[in-house]
């Protein structure tokens, strides 16, 4: 089971030439929803603005040498360490989930494009990686939601109420969850493999057709934020955002750290 492609079994149920407009499809979406989120929220223009605005004040001028760095920097510490969150448990549920959404739908997509029949084949190690990477997903979604969310009941809210922003993670879990159901139940030959597969793809859909209303276009944004709050805090400008998480001044303000939960 492990070892198999789940997704060139599907040739009884779906012709190959379905799940590869399926997965076209699931990108167009994210690409649309991202630039309908820029556009309607106006994102493009506040990070240009803010960066317009730290070029002119700011005290003191940051050479191209410099921004390269900073561009490193932000790359591994806060995109691929995630350095903005400050609780270690948190940190390591995202950094479980955000591998593990790469891994599992990166080899998803190879293998339905690459290898969508039994006649070829996938290398053993894809199938592997979807496994892993979907338990990945799963591990440090299911952590977060139960474990570390923040305690609704202290603001005197149900800890059963589900709130917008938990749109994207619900839809997440769901999907992964019922992707690998479905393929525990057609390794099993259960009848209710087609049906399991039924809520995947609408799961699936869900998940990146809610692009404008969830927060997966922030993963495409956090990077930008990053980079703006770096080069503010190089040229000396009083951003609006904290101090990056390797530098816990905050220009010259006595103010502790932000607390993420």
């Amino acid at each position: 089971m492990l070892t198999t492609n789940p997704f060139a079994a599907l040739g009884d149920v779906v012709p190959p030439a379905f799940m590869q407009a399926y997965v076209v499809l699931m990108i167009v979406l994210v690409v649309a929803g991202t630039l309908f989120d820029v556009v309607h929220k106006g994102s493009a223009r506040y990070f240009f603005d803010n960066w317009r605005k730290s070029k002119s004040k700011g005290s003191k001028q940051v050479g191209g040498g410099e921004l390269v760095s900073i561009a490193i920097q932000t790359g591994l510490v806060d995109v691929l360490a995630s350095g903005e969150f400050c609780n270690a448990r948190r940190r390591a549920a995202h950094l479980l989930t955000m591998y593990g959404f790469l891994i599992h739908f990166a080899a998803a997509a190879v293998m339905v494009f690459a290898y969508p029949t039994p006649a070829a084949p996938a290398p053993a190690l894809l199938p592997q990686l979807w496994w892993i990477g979907g338990l990945m997903v799963c591990a440090g979604g299911y952590w977060f939601w139960f474990f570390i969310r923040v305690d609704v009941t202290a603001e005197g809210g149900s800890p059963l109420r589900v709130m917008h922003a938990d749109l994207f993670i619900l839809s997440l879990l769901a999907s992964v969850t019922l992707g690998l159901v479905w393929a525990w139940l057609q390794a099993s030959a259960s009848a209710a493999a087609n049906v399991c597969f039924g809520l995947y793809l609408l799961a699936t859909t869900l998940l990146f057709g809610s692009v404008p209303w969830s927060k997966f276009a922030h993963m495409f944004f956090k990077p930008a934020a990053a980079f703006e709050k770096r080069v503010s805090y190089a040229n000396e400008t009083r951003s609006n955002l904290p101090a990056p998480a390797d530098k816990p001044e905050q220009f010259g303000s006595a103010r502790e750290a932000p607390r993420h939960y």
